[in-house]
């Protein structure tokens, strides 16, 4: 099983600092979380259903239809690649681990394009392209219109663009979601996910957005129940909630500029309004001094790259920048 950013409690041990005394900035999830309401019994009471609203909150906050429901877009990512026939996929890396490990998983052979762009992966010329925009980890973004252009010509030759967006929701107008399984775009697949910007992620609710045909085979492979009652309903509450979700946008822009200018005086810095990824190639010697202050970042191993989270308050953000301040590297 690969590893992921929030594993609080086995730093805690590692580092041996008590979970209260820590700086979690592991992931990208929001620290400002949509604020759940007391919910009605009947969701904890009766099983989980369609028709209760979710399906048409989520297709007008993400201006499409064809969608389905999943338990956290990470579902998604495991089942796709076994509903599809087996090929050559381009994929963009360095990318959130999950996905080459489920393509692999389903048989699939993986083409890594290293910090490439779209048009290099069309011309690889696989049947499928798979990219994560903006770019977990490393923060870079695929201008909209390259990407419908990309789907487009993938179409012209029977290949499928599959899109993981968790990040996208502060910058709606980037998202290709609208367009995925359309008649404009019948062969793009667009994941998305409540976890990042909602900052939901206990709830595991994600959407794919594909052709009818993928999603009714998706929903026979899932089977019933997949999202709980109490999930469904804070679910559809978030995503009608217009009025905190353009709020939030605007927060988190903001917050977003300020990690990239706190990070910046270190190395090159990529950011989206949810975190901001240094490279250095002092980035495993800054993780374990931030570490042994209490301050837990997201690591990877294979590249000199180190992601940073927003802090949770004006508190938070001192004490990161004091930690910053303060290190000096061998």
């Amino acid at each position: 099983m690969l590893e992921h950013g929030g594993r609080l409690r086995l730093a805690a041990a590692h580092y041996d600092i008590p979970l209260d005394r820590w700086l979690d900035l592991s992931t990208g999830i929001n620290p400002h979380t949509w604020p759940v309401p007391a919910l009605p019994n009947e969701v904890w009471h009766r099983l989980p259903e369609s028709g209760d609203g979710l399906e048409s909150a989520a297709a007008a906050y993400y201006g499409n239809a064809n969608l389905l429901p999943v338990a956290g877009s990470q579902a998604a990512i495991q089942l796709l690649p076994t509903l599809l026939p087996r090929a050559v996929v381009a994929c963009i890396s360095p990318i959130y681990g999950e996905h080459p490990q489920a393509w692999q998983r389903a048989g699939h052979r993986l083409r890594f394009l290293q910090n490439a762009m779209l048009p290099r992966a069309l011309a690889a010329a696989t049947p499928y392209v798979l990219l994560c925009n903006p770019n977990n980890p490393t923060g870079d973004r695929h201008p909209r219109e390259l990407a419908v252009d990309a789907a487009q010509q993938l179409k012209k030759r029977g290949g499928w663009l599959i899109v993981d967006e968790a990040f996208i929701d502060p910058t709606p107008a980037d998202s290709l979601t609208p367009l995925a399984g359309t008649d404009e775009a019948p062969n793009l697949i667009v994941l998305r996910s409540l976890g990042k910007f909602f900052g939901l992620a206990g709830a595991r609710v994600g959407f794919l957005f594909a052709a009818p045909d993928l999603l009714n085979r998706m929903q026979e492979a899932m089977g019933p129940w997949t999202i709980s009652g109490p999930a469904r309903e804070v679910a559809k509450l978030a995503l009608q909630d217009q009025a905190w979700q353009a709020g939030t946008r605007q927060q988190l822009l903001a917050a977003g500029q300020r990690l990239h200018q706190l990070l910046a005086p270190l190395g090159e810095v990529k950011s989206t309004a949810l975190f901001a990824t240094l490279s250095s190639p002092q980035a495993s010697e800054l993780h374990e001094a931030l570490a042994r202050q209490g301050i837990l970042t997201r690591r990877f191993d294979q590249q000199p790259l180190l992601r940073f989270g927003l802090p949770g308050d004006e508190a938070g953000w001192q004490r990161l920048a004091t930690a910053l301040a303060g290190w000096k590297p061998a």
